[in-house]
């Protein structure tokens, strides 16, 4: 016999993480995308986002999942954490409240560890679970009509976009959220009309420290039509330079393979972004080749991001849009093209600020005339003197107490609201 066998040897079955954590716990539903993390320690962790789910919830939607079948009830209950190296597992309770788990945890109190008994160094990597946000969406774009004829009437329904016949999957990307200070790690996914290809909004769903599980959805305008992925997606496939190249590519030997289309917003504006890789038939690993970047009506393709967004701003000239008069208001002729001046956003700012002052003291009584007076003046020597690029405000949140899709709060966009 080995010597290497001794009374510390030990088995390890099942190694195949799925079907490790569904022998310990086969109750509880599992999102299908686990991912690995590294401790301050090096070790090599597996984390799981497990699910208490039930159709027998009353006065709620049945949707049929493709994993956990039929299901009107589903809460992210537990978190499971399986080291890499000797596979132990810990099941941490996230919601204590979910009746479900609380009686499974009377049953196996030995099992679950309270969710601040995990380690913060652990914590730091806990991020929203993609199941249950693809389901919160789908759930949403519904019932985000809060009144009761336009709900009837379906009036205002949303869709998840499809791109080439298959629906966009939620996706993780670290951005700053507008009006927020520094960037966040988030979850989001963008929403069209129904039977449209347009966007319509977008919804994010946080996880970084006390903002973990906030719901977060931004409404565009419904009179400003914004490209939704399809739509960008076709003037990709129709920009005779980017054919050309792929066809050149996609030939015998070798097999283009377009990446996930990601939609960024990017403080006031939307950035899209798609990589492209090239497949060799002898080989296993794709080789990303190149990067797509479409902002409003310009599309770049360069071997780098950094490149393909140089291309996209280098080639921005700078454009005179003059601001419409409003009702009331003068309408003051700009200047000769010789002395037009562009001003920059803080004194477009500015300008805007002097002008919303001047329409709320319309309203006010002779006590405020002088004041009225002097901001109009102000304008109308603003407006005589410089042309101003605009850009549409970026929108702003408020929260609500009610509760959101699987119990979380949902910050709405005071613009979806009917």
């Amino acid at each position: 016999f080995s010597e290497d066998i001794n009374s510390d040897s030990r088995i390890l079955m099942y190694r195949n993480i799925t079907e490790r954590v569904q022998k310990v716990a086969p109750f509880l539903r599992l999102d299908h995308d686990p991912y690995i993390v590294i401790t301050e320690t090096g070790r090599l962790v597996w984390v799981y986002d497990a699910y208490t789910t039930s159709d027998k919830f009353p006065y709620s939607q049945l949707i049929r999942d493709s994993d956990m079948g039929l299901i009107n009830y589903i809460r992210n209950s537990v978190k499971v954490t399986i080291d890499a190296y000797d596979g132990t597992m810990k099941f941490f309770v996230t919601d204590p409240k979910d009746p479900i788990i609380a009686t499974y945890r009377k049953m196996f109190p030995s099992m679950f560890s309270d969710f601040a008994d995990m380690s913060q160094d652990m914590m730091n990597h806990i991020r929203y679970p993609l199941d249950l946000f693809e389901i919160q969406t789908f759930i949403y774009s519904i019932y985000h009509m809060n009144r009761p004829q336009v709900f009837y009437n379906k009036e205002d329904q949303w869709d998840i976009p499809e791109i080439d016949g298959d629906r966009m999957r939620p996706y993780y990307t670290i951005m700053k959220l507008p009006g927020k200070e520094k960037e966040e790690y988030i979850l989001m996914l963008p929403f069209t009309p129904a039977g449209k290809q347009n966007l319509s909004a977008w919804m994010v769903a946080r996880s970084d420290g006390e903002q973990y599980g906030k719901l977060v959805v931004y409404a565009f305008p419904k009179q400003k039509l914004i490209y939704g992925p399809a739509q960008m997606v076709a003037r990709i496939n129709q920009d005779a330079d980017i054919s050309r190249q792929i066809s050149l590519w996609d030939q015998r030997g070798s097999k283009v393979i377009q990446g996930n289309l990601l939609v960024i917003p990017i403080e006031e504006s939307l950035i899209y972004v798609r990589p492209l890789y090239l497949k060799a038939d002898a080989g296993e690993i794709p080789e990303l080749k190149r990067v797509i970047v479409g902002y409003e009506d310009r599309i770049a393709m360069e071997p780098t991001l950094e490149q393909a967004l140089e291309k996209i701003f280098s080639g921005l000239e700078t454009s005179s849009v003059r601001t419409p008069a409003q009702a009331g208001t003068p309408d003051h002729t700009a200047v000769g093209q010789d002395e037009k001046i562009v001003l920059s956003r803080s004194d477009y700012l500015k300008i805007r600020e002097i002008f919303e002052r001047t329409v709320q003291a319309q309203d006010q009584l002779d006590n405020a005339f002088d004041s009225y007076k002097r901001d109009l003046q102000a304008l109308g020597k603003a407006l005589d003197s410089a042309v101003v690029q605009t850009h549409p405000a970026p929108p702003v949140t408020t929260e609500k107490k009610s509760p959101g899709p699987g119990g979380q709060r949902v910050i709405f966009n005071p613009l979806s609201v009917q």
